[in-house]
């Protein structure tokens, strides 16, 4: 699906949405906040947050290389986590997203 960039609407840029969960040491490692950090430096939008299982859920859009960029990182994950499984599902892309955050 292609939308418009929200830095530039005129120019025309292919999204895409994704649903990762990502399973392993993950909690208690700053994961949440590398990823944010990492996924604005990208121009992504969404936001990434602790589910109760120990696993960390990311909503993330934005332009498909960066999301594909989003998805590497996701898989090994910042210095003192140990990523066991990412699972991606590609999801509908929702233009009500402005920023991206961690959520609580």
């Amino acid at each position: 699906m292609a939308t418009y960039n929200r830095r530039d609407p005129w120019q025309h840029v292919p999204m895409r949405a994704i649903s990762v969960r990502v399973d392993g040491l993950v909690q208690g490692v700053g994961f949440r906040y590398r990823t944010a950090r990492v996924a604005r430096a990208l121009d992504l939008v969404g936001w990434v947050r602790n589910r109760s299982d120990g696993s960390v859920a990311v909503w993330a859009q934005g332009s498909v290389d960066a999301v594909d960029e989003i998805v590497a990182f996701l898989e090994v994950g910042p210095e003192g986590a140990a990523v066991s499984r990412c699972l991606v599902d590609e999801v509908a892309t929702d233009p009500t997203f402005t920023t991206f955050e961690v959520r609580y």
